[in-house]
């Protein structure tokens, strides 16, 4: 019987740590945010971008916010998502045309690569 109890238990235990990831399908996607322009004028040979660090990027399905991700200081970021198509928006860089690509598709089963530059404003 303590047999059965500890099998059941370790059962219990697995299915809910599998289940912590929010796409139980192992879907979402991964990249890197990067702000563009950083400068008023590019110049050919000096980089005119830079990576978002610390930027919040959300993801909305249906007009609602399913999730939301903080870029580490390099840029990257990772979000688990149920497979299908999102809108995305950086709510504090409002002042240029917002973030590119504006609607991404999440794949079943795999975590997609798909970077995404923040238009800054600057002019």
């Amino acid at each position: 019987m303590r047999c059965l109890i500890v099998t059941l238990f370790m059962a219990v235990s697995l299915a809910l740590v599998g289940g912590t990831s929010g796409s139980p399908t192992g879907s979402g996607l991964r990249g890197l945010v990067t702000l563009s322009p950083t400068r008023p004028i590019c110049l050919e040979g000096q980089p005119c971008t830079k990576p978002a660090a610390g930027a919040v990027v959300v993801f909305r399905r249906n007009g609602r916010a399913v999730a939301r991700v903080t870029t580490r200081p390099d840029g990257a970021y990772r979000v688990a998502l149920r497979p299908g198509t999102y809108t995305v928006v950086a709510p504090r860089y409002r002042v240029g045309s917002g973030v590119t690509p504006r609607t991404v598709r999440v794949p079943k089963e795999r975590v997609a690569r798909i970077d995404f530059e923040i238009d800054t404003g600057i002019q």
